[in-house]
């Protein structure tokens, strides 16, 4: 079977242009290593490198697109412009040199939806998270004046367009949704992974079929267990975030505060987020005297492997989100049979069963995250526990060869679905 993938990363390609993806996409690229046995696969991203090549037994299709300097410097600038139809040629002619027996479009973010009614081949949809249900949560944690706030270091016209403003991401957003409502609406086969992705898909394309398949994580989150540090120094949290306002930084760092204000000395290191980042200041900016004066450990951007070491040197992995489906950190934290907390959003019931392999708490709640956080460390065999039970079921969620033999499974079916379609006809 000949299935061509359409991606927001370069999966597998890295190794051949010798980057190194940074938290973003590494399942995709596990995945690539794996199907490229079992199918031919292709896959179609966005790059500035010209020319197909074939990597491993995978075929990577480059699209390439000439933008002027100037025009990225207007994007900058705040005028959140967002593709839609603007490259369908380009996908098209990929599809026409491969001719693919299903078309397979990873998210619903990107502007790949577009091929859905442009193509006679059977297209298979997956979705990562929703643009439309993050738009309508992006602003739970923060009022609308911090849209505005940006982190300049000098007036220089350059530090101005390279400056990060929120309110960028948030009309884009909005942009996004819409046509991600428009897509959906035509969709006819969709792979989910969690009860919220296949709940909001049931009203946002109620005429497709839902499959249901997990994903494979890192390869090195297989490969490590998690073993509970010393105690007796001290208490170590991890958090991977990032530079968003919908991640939940402003609940972390009100719970940190209300922490020390409770006598509990603890070190909560962040992996993804450094000072120079918009979302510590605007958060700084909110909290105001609320934000912790100790223990907050800014990582900035960390690599596979440090984050993997950062993981096993921690007594506990906190998610923050006000919004994911499956968020990829907390089910690599979950396989390392590290205790987990996670804010109860989204998709993340599915992931976690409370009190069982995780403790689950209300989004933008910092007093029941902190005391989530005091009842994991005062309660040793709590966190063994959980930390054991969720290793186990992530285990099992995240099996490989299952994931795989799911994945075949479901192509055979769209395809056969599709064929049996035209034979009516």
């Amino acid at each position: 079977m000949k299935v061509l993938w359409f991606t927001n990363t370069p999966a597998n390609a890295d190794e051949y242009f010798n980057t190194q993806l940074q938290g973003t996409g590494g399942w995709l690229k596990a995945l690539d290593k794996l199907l490229q046995n079992y199918v031919e696969l292709h896959v179609a991203f966005y790059d500035k490198y010209n020319k197909p090549f074939t990597y491993q037994r995978t075929t990577y299709h480059p699209i390439y697109t000439k933008e002027s300097l100037f025009t990225k410097g207007i994007r900058k600038l705040g005028f959140s412009f967002v593709k839609n139809k603007e490259d369908l040629k380009l996908y098209l002619e990929i599809i026409d040199s491969v001719k693919p027996d299903v078309i397979h479009i990873h998210g619903t973010e990107n502007p790949f939806g577009c091929i859905i009614t442009h193509t006679d081949k059977p297209v298979v949809v997956s979705i990562q998270g929703n643009i439309t249900v993050y738009y309508h949560k992006f602003l739970n944690g923060f009022d609308k004046k911090y849209l505005r706030k940006r982190n300049i270091n000098s007036l220089s016209l350059n530090s101005i367009i390279r400056s990060k403003i929120f309110l960028t991401d948030y009309n884009r957003f909005k942009k996004m949704s819409k046509i991600e409502r428009a897509n959906l609406g035509k969709t006819k086969y969709i792979i989910g992974r969690t009860d919220w992705d296949r709940r909001i898909t049931r009203v946002l394309a109620p005429h497709s079929i839902y499959f249901h398949n997990d994903e494979i994580l890192r390869n090195a989150f297989y490969e490590n267990e998690w073993k509970c540090p010393n105690m007796s120094g001290k208490f170590i949290i991890y958090t991977t975030n990032g530079d968003n306002l919908y991640k939940g930084f402003e609940t972390l760092c009100q719970s940190l505060k209300l922490l020390n204000g409770c006598g509990f000395h603890c070190e909560w290191r962040v992996a993804g987020i450094d000072k120079n980042d918009l979302i510590f200041h605007v958060t700084k900016k909110k909290l105001k005297s609320y934000f912790p004066e100790t223990g907050l450990i800014l990582l900035g951007k960390q690599s596979e492997q440090e984050i993997i070491n950062g993981l096993l040197q921690s007594h506990l992995y906190v998610m923050t989100s006000h919004i994911e489906n499956s968020p990829n950190n907390l089910c690599e934290a979950m396989i390392l049979g590290m205790p987990c907390i996670s804010t109860f959003a989204g998709g993340s019931g599915t992931l976690i069963s409370d009190k069982v392999n995780g403790l689950l708490i209300q989004s933008g709640d910092p007093w029941a995250m902190a005391g989530a956080i005091l009842e994991i460390a005062a309660n040793g065999d709590l966190a063994k526990n959980i930390g054991i039970n969720g290793r186990e079921h992530a285990l099992k969620r995240h099996n490989k060869e299952r994931i795989v033999t799911g994945l075949i499974s479901i192509y055979e079916n769209v395809h056969s679905g599709y064929s049996k379609a035209n034979s009516t006809i």
